[in-house]
C-alpha cells in the first residue's frame, strides 16, 4: 500500500504511519505547553484574588475556581468548539482546546496557590510591616518565594492531569497523539501496537515532565532560601 516507504519497525508500523504519531505527539506537546503557561496564569490570577481585600475581586475568583473544578473539562471544550459559533465567536479547535483544558486546571491550581499563600506564618507578614514594606513588596518579596516552594509539588500533579486532559482534544478533531492512535489503529488493525505506543508516549512524556517539576522544586527551595535570607 506504501509502496517503498513500508517498511516496517518493531511494532510491525509502516514509516509513514509512525509520521503520523509523531505529528500527533507535536501537537500533543504544544498542547501540554501552552495549556500549561495559561493555567498558570489563571491559577495565580484568581489564588492571588482570593487573598484580595476587595470582596468583589475575591466574589469572582471564588465563582471561577468553583465553577471550573465542578465542569468537566470535555463539557468546556465541546461548549467552546460546538456552542460558542452559534454565539458569533469562532475559535480554532487547537486554541478552544488550549483554553478549555487551562481553565480547568487553572481553577485547581488557584486553590494551589490560594492555599500556599495563606500558610505562610502571619507573622512573616507582621515582620514586613514593621519594615515598611507595602503589601505588594511583601507579596513579591517575602511571601511569594516561600509559597512557591510549597506549590510546585501539587502544581506538578496538575501538569501530568493536563497532560492526560489533552487527550479530550481528539474528540472534536484536533489531530494529537490520540487522534492519530485512532487513525493507524484503523488503518492497520494493529489494536494493541497502538495503544501499548499511545500508553509509552503519554508515561515518557510525563516522566520527563515530572523530572523537570523536581528539578524546579529544587531551583526554587535554593531561590527562597536566598530570597528570604537575603
Amino acid at each position: 500500500m506504501f509502496g517503498a516507504a513500508a517498511m516496517t519497525t518493531m511494532l510491525g508500523l509502516p514509516i509513514p504511519l509512525w509520521q503520523r504519531l509523531a505529528d500527533g505527539l507535536a501537537v500533543t506537546l504544544q498542547l501540554t505547553v501552552f495549556g500549561a503557561l495559561l493555567a498558570a496564569v489563571f491559577a495565580f490570577l484568581a489564588g492571588f484574588a482570593r487573598i484580595s481585600r476587595l470582596r468583589l475581586v475575591r466574589g469572582i475568583a471564588f465563582g471561577y475556581t468553583e465553577a471550573f473544578r465542578g465542569l468537566p473539562a470535555l463539557v468546556v471544550l465541546f461548549w467552546l468548539v460546538f456552542a460558542l459559533p452559534s454565539l458569533g465567536w469562532q475559535l480554532d479547535p487547537l486554541a478552544a482546546s488550549v483554553i478549555a483544558v487551562a481553565l480547568n486546571i487553572g481553577a485547581y491550581g488557584a486553590e494551589v496557590v490560594r492555599s500556599a499563600l495563606a500558610a505562610i506564618p502571619p507573622g512573616q507578614w507582621d515582620a514586613a510591616t514593621a519594615v515598611n514594606l507595602s503589601r505588594g513588596q511583601t507579596l513579591r518579596m517575602v511571601i511569594l518565594p516561600q509559597a512557591v516552594v510549597t506549590m510546585i509539588p501539587s502544581l506538578s500533579n496538575l501538569l501530568i492531569e493536563l497532560l492526560k486532559a489533552t487527550a479530550l482534544v481528539s474528540l472534536v478533531y484536533v489531530q494529537d497523539l490520540t487522534f492519530q492512535g485512532q487513525i493507524v489503529r484503523a488503518a492497520t488493525g494493529k489494536t494493541a501496537a497502538v495503544f501499548l505506543g499511545l500508553l509509552l508516549g503519554y508515561g515518557l512524556i510525563a516522566l520527563v515532565l515530572s523530572g523537570l517539576m523536581r528539578a524546579l522544586e529544587h531551583a526554587a527551595g535554593k531561590w527562597a532560601g536566598r530570597v528570604v535570607n537575603s
